[in-house]
């Protein structure tokens, strides 16, 4: 009797040991993982705005490379069921390209740029609280800074320089998960769609007289995120 009494308690505690891994009211949370943007990259035509040939339309479009880096979640509980977080990461590059233009010259590598995307969303988890498997929701702002833009060397041979890129606000939308290992540990995952729109300008001293390209380009990157997480 004795021993089957323990064997009940045994289990009683294997199977509410998981109801203390929960999410609740004042938890901070820190995830960190491999973070990839994933840009879409709908761009405009490219046009001359500047110089002699302002206003020709020299079409093709833009485009952006991929990239992954460290990304960091700082999370705060408000309820058990709604929290802040702020999306941060080591800086993404990426590779910008034309194509398609009516410049044969044009074609090809423009160059490279940086960003960083900070989004701060507020957060909505509609499971119990107590459940190890905490799917949740989100929704905020997101600031897109822009900087180290820089023409390729193939590009510069053709003249292009100055390039340059404006930085960005849009909304954020997000969906993700985590699933307790323990009472502290977690695994993360999560997916985000970003409203990323810039405007791109880049200079060429080979036509001379204050020559400039632009372009506008939607990034709206899908931004994904797998890692591990842990409740303070």
């Amino acid at each position: 009797m004795q021993k089957s009494l323990l064997s009940a308690a045994a289990l009683a505690l294997v199977v509410v040991a998981p109801l203390a891994q929960a999410h609740s009211e004042g938890d901070i949370i820190l995830r960190a993982g491999a973070i990839t943007v994933n840009p879409k990259a709908d761009s405009s035509h490219v046009k001359v705005d500047r110089g002699s040939l302002g206003g020709t339309d020299l079409g093709g479009k833009a485009t952006m490379s991929s990239d992954t880096q460290l990304g960091l979640n700082f999370a705060y509980m408000i309820t058990d069921h709604v929290g802040i977080e702020l999306l941060a990461a080591t800086p993404f590059e990426h590779d910008v390209k034309l194509k398609n233009t009516g410049l044969p010259q044009a074609n090809g590598k423009l160059g490279s740029l940086k960003h960083l995307p900070p989004t701060l969303s507020v957060v909505y988890y509609p499971l119990d609280p107590k459940s190890v498997f905490q799917p949740y929701v989100g929704a905020g702002i997101n600031y897109t800074w822009i900087y180290d833009e820089h023409v390729g060397s193939r590009a510069s041979a053709e003249g292009f320089d100055h390039f340059r890129a404006s930085n960005s606000w849009g909304v954020a939308w997000q969906v993700g998960a985590d699933y307790m290992l323990t009472d502290n540990i977690m695994i993360n995952a999560q997916a985000r769609y970003l409203d990323i729109d810039t405007h791109a300008y880049v200079n060429n001293s080979a036509v001379g007289d204050g020559t400039r390209a632009k372009v506008n380009v939607d990034v709206d990157p899908f931004v994904y995120m797998v890692g591990l997480g842990y409740k303070f």
